[in-house]
């Protein structure tokens, strides 16, 4: 039995992870911290878990094996270093942190202590991705040339997100950074691999401090272009995906929830969309168990933050930010 230590139930998704948590066989959440105390104390309660007022008291504790982190953003750098110098197993909320500079000193981290990590990119593993990946792999479509994805929630206009989710030193930032980030990891996937450069623009709707309203578009290779929309003030806003290529285009919506491909000269057909793969909290515990890793799922997400941290960067400065450009880019 997998032994896990509970850092935080700040995310909005927090709750759902214990509730995984709870249904798998081989793992068993055992303790709470959390930054709030009221708040933690009252879901070790919940949980019947202990309470540790102290996150060094909870990692020091032998029989913990591994932690589910969904702290604040800004706090990923430190709960998810110190665990991993605890010797414990991590599993994060996406992004892994707000920065590249952050991400490279929790993977040495982790490398060096030989841990797993894995991070949560829930749509990696979904059927419609699986389906698509697969029909890229066998260049389908030709050379893709644009690749948008769109997600988007009335979070903000509804008022059922937490107050802290516009917090622009917890968060890092809002819609984008947040829901948005599905569609960039989706995105970046499927242009085949890390854009160039990244534009951003975000508006302000509800005029909170962090955008509720967002779109950014990466520079991708060979003239490929990626865009990428998210919000939190739309109810009916469907989940989007367009991959077009020079032979051809995809798309899925879940407004019917369905993968149509047309290729050249041919009519809109639709793709069988196979069952999902296990989630990214089954592969976690079964990289623990079998001793793998999340190579690909921690190159991602690694990805990710860097595209994320261009976009704000791209907004802030008002112009085109470039990859290579990001404190600790070093890809070869």
């Amino acid at each position: 039995m997998i032994k896990i230590g509970k850092i935080s139930y700040w995310h909005v998704h927090a709750w759902d992870y214990t509730k995984q948590a709870q249904g798998h066989p081989d793992t068993e959440i055992v303790a709470v911290w959390d930054e709030s105390t009221e708040r933690g104390k009252e879901a070790a309660q919940k949980l019947g878990a202990d309470f540790h007022e102290s996150l060094d008291d909870m990692l020091a504790r032998s029989d913990i094996d591994a932690v589910i982190v969904d702290a604040p953003t800004n706090r990923h750098e430190e709960v998810i270093v110190a665990a991993a110098k605890a010797g414990k197993h991590i599993f994060t909320e996406k992004v892994i942190a707000p920065t590249l500079r952050e991400v490279n000193h929790i993977l040495d981290e982790v490398k060096k202590a030989g841990v797993k990590l894995t991070v949560s990119l829930p749509r990696l593993n979904h059927g419609y991705t699986l389906a698509i990946r697969k029909l890229l792999e066998a260049e389908t479509l030709g050379q893709i040339t644009l690749v948008r994805s769109r997600l988007s929630h009335n979070g903000a206009t509804a008022g059922w997100l937490p107050e802290h989710f516009y917090n622009p030193e917890q968060t890092g930032g809002g819609a984008l950074i947040d829901l948005g980030c599905h569609p960039m990891y989706l995105t970046r996937l499927f242009l085949g691999a890390l854009p160039s450069s990244v534009s951003a623009t975000y508006g302000f709707v509800t005029g909170k401090e962090v955008e509720d309203n967002a779109v950014a578009t990466l520079t991708g290779a060979g003239g490929a272009i990626g865009i990428v929309e998210a919000g939190f003030v739309n109810p009916q806003s469907p989940f989007v995906i367009e991959v077009h290529g020079t032979k051809g285009t995809l798309l899925y919506s879940t407004h019917d929830g369905k993968l149509l491909l047309r290729t050249t000269g041919e009519a809109w057909e639709e793709v069988a969309i196979p069952e999902d793969r296990e989630s990214a909290f089954d592969q976690w515990v079964g990289h623990i168990v079998n001793n793998t890793e999340a190579a690909e799922n921690v190159a991602l997400a690694t990805d990710l933050t860097m595209l994320m941290e261009a976009a704000s960067r791209s907004v802030k400065e008002s112009r085109s930010v470039a990859i290579a450009d990001l404190e600790g880019y070093d890809r070869k």
